[in-house]
């Protein structure tokens, strides 16, 4: 049987590990995998397959509609209409929101990027019996793992 599970890269990885050994696995049934970090940026545009939660969409729209609206309303005593200044205030909205969207989303997209920047994460895998299996599963959990899963190899 395996059991498979993933951690950061800390102390509580070399932790887990002796006390795996001291209950009498050995090296030879357990193998750390570090993974790579992406070393490039995230993208400020989205794809049709790919979007990181950071629209640059949602303000113009909202900002737009609401210019559009005022255009609309106030056309009626301006004098080239509300559907001239309906498609004016529409316009300039949506060009503000662009402009806050990206000043601002840019802003927390760095930051975002910072803070949950992780060391590294680590896939472990330990090939033990069936019995050792829910003692191996605990050791994990005790030392703060990601996940855990366990994996019968028939």
């Amino acid at each position: 049987m395996y059991v498979v599970s993933t951690f950061e890269y800390s102390h509580l990885l070399e932790l887990a590990i002796t006390e795996l050994e001291e209950r009498g696995l050995t090296k030879q049934q357990i193998m750390a995998i570090p993974l790579n970090k992406k070393k490039e940026q995230g993208r400020f545009f989205d794809t049709i397959h790919q979007a990181d939660g950071i629209s640059l969409f949602d303000g113009p729209a909202a900002l737009g509609t609401a210019g559009m609206v005022l255009g609309s309303i106030y056309g009626f005593i301006w004098e080239w209409g509300p559907i001239i200044w309906g498609m004016i205030g529409l316009g300039s909205g949506a060009v503000v929101g662009f402009v806050l969207d990206l000043l601002i989303g840019k802003r927390r997209f760095f930051q975002k990027r910072k803070d949950n920047d992780i060391q590294s994460e680590v896939v472990l895998i330990i090939h033990c019996q069936e019995q050792q299996a829910d003692m191996v599963e605990q050791v994990l959990w005790h030392h703060l793992a990601i996940g855990v899963a366990k994996v019968d190899k028939s």
